[in-house]
């Protein structure tokens, strides 16, 4: 199979940034939904025994809602999700809305096209960024050459710099490196060399120290052949000044930041990161100590902050709004972001105030409910040219199916980082599904197969937090052994998303 984050032949050299990077030119490729999951066996991270790893149903009955996380989106619950007591649950949505909802892979796909739309819409010009800044970033001009590389010809050992044929006399200086250039040398002449210093003129070799010796007269005799030109790196050996090394799409990773130091860049051209505010809705939340007197702690501010940066987003600012009509309104119309994320809010109980603002601000609602468990609250609306809103359900575990079903793809976009290759494995137990929606169930990964995980309720955390990645489960479940997609979670690739920059 192919592994995560590669692509054979053709679409190796692009990676499919061509769909995204709309700054440059726009060739939308497939999306998201078209893809065909390659199938096989994922070469990923070891998948570590953490708690929670169930080794037979995926769901018993208390696996719904969790004490000390916000309940609002009642509804979403799977069967055998408990309220739990002293919660508000919204009312259900309405039949009608329910058949609106859309499929979890065409929600992803109109996630991606938004970003599309938001990548032309004038607002992500090209930055200029220090080396130091850029990881992560996509190059959004063509990293050419500035000089050949090496720039002469240099040692590639520590030993002598000879000349002709041996033995050879050595002189008493030697040539380091970051020294001036050597004097040339003549035939029947060596001088000692340090790997990365220049190679004097006329220097037919280089003999590492371990392959020569001294004789009582210190003059210097191989202890084995020597060839003409070896451990000599010539000047332009890697490239030539002008060549290109990277083409535009390319993600800026640690080994791309030494390459283009190498090439003399102190500075990158590169796609913006997407800027995100977040908003944190809900009367009920507390911000520290244990939750009390039908108080409960907010999961999602912590959380979803560095979340959004492992995507590759640039969080503006985090703010908790409560239960404030004007004060969300006031918020949503004086944001700048390229994408607002709201938490909670989504449903039509009374102080469910997403819906009613949207109308209000007159925003197209592209995604109004995804057939997904769980999560189905969930929605993306344009509120402006380039600028989208993402409205999570309130429950943790559901929060996080709305970030990676709409929120990742939109991001992705904006930022022209590559998609994902969409990869499968089996799964070592069966997992219930719902009759009609996608089920998203945390697994951990071990050997050639993935173990869905318990404690996978909306309002649970527990399972997640132990997780590698998320199975997409269809509608009808997946039986043992069965192969099934998989969602990475961005920490657990050992990618860049590791890198909360």
């Amino acid at each position: 199979m192919t592994s995560p984050g590669t692509r054979a032949g053709e679409e190796a050299e692009d990676l499919h940034v061509e769909e995204a990077l709309a700054l440059v030119r726009e060739n939308p490729g497939p999306p998201p939904g078209d893809r065909t999951p390659a199938r096989g066996t994922r070469p990923g991270p070891a998948a570590r025994p953490g708690p929670g790893a169930h080794h037979g149903d995926d769901e018993h009955p208390g696996d719904g809602a969790h004490p000390g996380h916000d309940t609002r989106q009642g509804h979403e619950a799977h069967p055998g999700g408990d309220a739990h007591p002293g919660h508000r649950a919204a009312p259900h949505r309405p039949a009608e809305s329910r058949h609106r909802a859309t499929p979890w892979p065409e929600a992803r796909s109109v996630a991606e096209r938004a970003g599309r739309a938001g990548a032309r819409a004038g607002r992500r010009a090209p930055v200029s960024v220090p080396l130091d800044a850029a990881l992560g970033l996509t190059l959004a001009a063509p990293l050419t050459a500035l000089t050949d590389l090496p720039s002469f010809d240099t040692s590639a050992m520590d030993g002598w710099a000879v000349a002709g044929p041996g033995p050879w006399t050595v002189r008493d200086e030697g040539a380091l490196a970051g020294h001036a250039e050597p004097a040339p040398l003549t035939d029947g002449e060596a001088v000692r060399i340090a790997t990365g210093a220049r190679i004097p003129l006329d220097t037919t070799a280089v003999l590492r120290t371990e392959h020569g010796r001294t004789d009582e007269r210190d003059r210097l005799h191989p202890t084995r052949e020597v060839v003409h030109g070896q451990d000599i790196r010539p000047r332009g050996q890697e490239c030539r000044s002008g060549d290109q090394l990277l083409a535009v799409g390319t993600l800026v990773t640690p080994a791309v930041l030494g390459l283009a130091a190498a090439a003399g860049y102190d500075t990158l051209t590169t796609v913006p990161r997407p800027r995100v505010d977040v908003l944190v809705l809900g009367d009920e939340l507390l911000t520290t100590g244990l939750p009390h007197d039908g108080l409960i702690r907010d999961a999602l501010g912590p959380m979803l902050p560095p979340w959004l940066r492992a995507l590759g987003a640039d969080v503006s600012t985090v703010r908790r709004i409560g239960d404030d009509a004007d004060a969300l309104h006031r918020a949503v119309t004086t944001s700048e972001a390229d994408l607002i994320v709201t938490t909670g809010g989504t449903a039509a109980g009374p102080v469910d105030h997403v819906h009613p603002i949207l109308r209000r601000i007159g925003a197209e609602l592209l995604v109004d409910g995804v057939k997904v468990r769980p999560g189905h609250p969930m929605l993306l609306a344009r509120i402006a040219e380039g600028r989208h809103l993402v409205g999570l359900p309130g429950n943790p575990l559901a929060a996080v199916s709305g970030l990676l079903t709409l929120a990742e793809p939109l991001l992705r976009t904006l930022a022209a980082r590559p998609a994902p290759e969409p990869y499968t494995l089996p799964l070592r137990d069966a997992v219930h599904g719902h009759p009609n929606d996608t089920r998203l169930v945390p697994v951990v990964l071990r050997g050639e197969g993935a173990v869905p995980l318990h404690y996978n309720g909306p309002a649970m955390l527990r399972g997640i937090a132990a997780a590698d990645a998320l199975a997409v489960v269809p509608p009808g479940g997946v039986r043992p052994g069965e192969e099934t997609e998989l969602l990475d979670l961005p920490w657990a690739t050992g990618g860049i998303g590791v890198c909360f920059t």
